[in-house]
C-alpha cells in the first residue's frame, strides 16, 4: 500500500463528508446518495472506506444507545433468558452482533463493504 498525499487525503475527506451529508438527509430514499456514494470509493482507498463505514455504523449506534438507553442483553426478548455456562466467546460475540445488528435494523445491502 503507498502513501497517499494530503490532496487525496482531502479529497477522501471531503467525498465521505458529503456522502454522509446525503445519507443523513436521505435517511428514506439512499438512492440518491450513490453518486456520491461512487465518488467516495473511488477517493479513498479500500481499507479506508470500511473503517469509515465501521466508524459511522458505530457512531449511529452510539448515538442511538444514548438517546434510547439500552436493555442489558439477557433481558431483550428474542434472546434466551440465561446465558449457557458453556458458551463460547465467539458465540458471545457472534450473539451481540446479532443484536446489535437487530437494534440499529442492519440491512446487508445497504452497506455493502461491513464484514458482519
Amino acid at each position: 500500500m503507498s502513501f497517499i498525499s494530503k490532496a487525496e487525503r482531502q479529497k477522501c475527506w471531503d467525498s465521505r463528508d458529503r456522502y454522509w451529508d446525503c445519507l443523513d438527509r436521505n435517511t428514506e430514499e439512499r438512492e440518491r446518495c450513490l453518486k456520491l456514494r461512487q465518488a467516495y470509493e473511488n477517493s479513498c482507498p479500500t481499507q479506508w472506506v470500511k473503517h469509515f463505514d465501521r466508524k459511522r455504523d458505530y457512531l449511529k449506534f452510539k448515538a442511538h444507545i444514548e438517546k434510547e438507553g439500552y436493555e442489558p442483553l439477557d433481558k431483550i426478548p428474542s434472546s434466551p433468558s440465561v446465558v449457557p455456562q458453556s458458551t463460547s466467546p465467539l458465540q458471545t460475540i457472534t450473539r451481540r452482533h446479532r443484536v446489535y445488528k437487530e437494534l440499529m435494523g442492519y440491512r446487508t445491502e445497504n452497506c455493502k463493504s461491513a464484514d458482519f
